[in-house]
């Protein structure tokens, strides 16, 4: 910060008057030339991806709970209740798994893994609404198929 950045106000004091940073401009509200670019489609795949591992590790550990909750209160025997993950670790799965998936995904597509903030930052004018549009598809598409998953192995 230089001599320049510090403006003068009342007895004497200094004021900031300009940011250490910069906003980006503003997303154009519908990109069509954005459909012709490979990390528009890149992207894409990620969110799809991220989503679906985010539901489907999340789920299973939810329902292993389940099943280890029912096996002890049914009176299996000490083999059935081997202690299992119980809430916590259940907790621990989801924060785990959205820490892993934001953080590898955050270089290709920004790590949004959920409809809703992506729908967000499309209001927030940070993503266009081609960009948006496909991201919510790829995220609704990779949620059916995790919990489509669970309903074909049942």
């Amino acid at each position: 910060m230089g001599k320049d950045d510090v403006v003068q106000s009342g007895a004497g004091g200094g004021e900031f008057a300009a940011k250490d940073y910069t906003d980006p401009p503003p997303a154009p509200l519908v990109d069509a030339a954005e459909l012709g670019s490979w990390s528009l489609y890149r992207a894409v795949i990620a969110e799809f991806i991220a989503t679906l591992l985010f539901l489907y590790v999340t789920v299973a550990t939810v329902i292993g709970y389940k099943h280890q909750t029912d096996a002890s209160a049914s009176g299996a025997g000490a083999d059935a209740a081997c202690g299992g993950v119980g809430v916590l670790g259940i907790a621990w799965a989801f924060g785990g798994m959205i820490f892993v998936l934001v953080y590898c995904t955050a270089g290709i597509s920004g790590g949004h893994i959920n409809p809703a903030v992506t729908f967000g930052l499309f209001l927030a004018r940070k993503v266009s609404l081609v960009r948006a549009l496909l991201y919510m598809v790829a995220q609704c598409l990779g949620a059916i198929k995790a919990l489509g998953s669970f309903r074909s192995n049942a």
